[in-house]
């Protein structure tokens, strides 16, 4: 079910790859429309919601090798056909960039299968993210759509991530290394499939990687969550340099209340992207 916007790559590896390189970034802009935080002279309707994301997406697609849109801060303001035309929006005017529908779907069967035509069909996203603690049935329907990536919840940036993924299974390791195990070997017939692995624990980021070899990690918890940039980096690289979607969202998305708020946004996202590939720098020199 390949798409005519990856009909010149043949898996989503590539698609990464071409992202990173095209950018030379590794930053991942979140679009999380909060309507109590929307900037002078706008509204909170969902034609404003989109509006508003698509002046961001304007603004800092120079910097970013990716997008990522929160569903529920569209679909709690029934504006998800303002999700529709924002990711079309970015898919334009940042061919280069690939997009990510933060969706934490997980859910087995026939119903798993209507969130993958939800993910890649009705907004055309390039990859989603999932719970994956239902297990491969979960994950299967996703693998119809081969050129597309997943990005499994692994060790989330959240403290209360605790409570489940640090409990001992019955390999006696943790239950995260358990998942980045199965989602990168038996989950992973078509190479599309990554973790979401918060910088909030930059040791755990490197206990990830020596597991998953090069897939690549999806990271939150970077500006506004204050995860520790240099070691985040140091950690997650993967063999070629690359392998980090490191996502930043109310950093760049609130950097100013102002009319002048898309020139903010601009300039925190160079900032933020400056300061990943200095990390990189010291990582690969050390």
């Amino acid at each position: 079910m390949a798409s005519n916007r990856f009909s010149q790559f043949s898996s989503f590896p590539k698609r990464l790859a071409h992202s990173w390189q095209h950018s030379n970034s590794m930053l991942c802009v979140g679009l999380d429309p909060d309507i109590s935080r929307m900037p002078e002279g706008y509204g909170t309707s969902p034609a404003e919601i989109e509006r508003f994301c698509i002046e961001i997406v304007k603004a800092t697609a120079e910097f970013a090798c990716a997008f990522k849109p929160q569903i529920a801060y569209f679909a709690a303001n029934r504006a998800e056909a303002a999700l529709e035309n924002v990711l079309a929006y970015a898919n334009e005017i940042a061919p280069h960039a690939t997009t990510i529908l933060d969706a934490k779907r997980g859910d087995i069967g026939a119903t798993a299968k209507q969130y993958a035509i939800e993910a890649f069909e009705r907004y055309k996203a390039d990859s989603v993210t999932l719970s994956p603690y239902m297990g491969s049935d979960s994950v299967e329907p996703y693998h119809a759509y081969s050129d597309r990536g997943l990005f499994l919840l692994c060790r989330t940036s959240n403290p209360g991530g605790n409570d489940l993924q640090f409990l001992n299974t019955e390999k006696s390791e943790p239950l995260y290394q358990t998942v980045a195990k199965l989602a990168t070997t038996a989950w992973n017939p078509h190479q599309q499939v990554g973790l979401v692995v918060g910088a909030t624990y930059p040791e755990e980021i490197r206990t990830v990687r020596a597991l998953v070899g090069d897939s690549p990690l999806l990271v939150p918890g970077i500006g506004a969550q204050g995860g520790d940039l240099l070691n985040t980096v140091k950690n997650g690289l993967c063999s070629q340099g690359w392998g980090l979607l490191i996502n930043s969202s109310r950093a760049i998305l609130y950097a100013n209340s102002t009319a002048s708020f898309a020139s903010a946004a601009a300039l925190e996202a160079r900032n933020t992207r400056d300061a990943i590939q200095a990390a990189k720098a010291t990582a690969l020199s050390g």
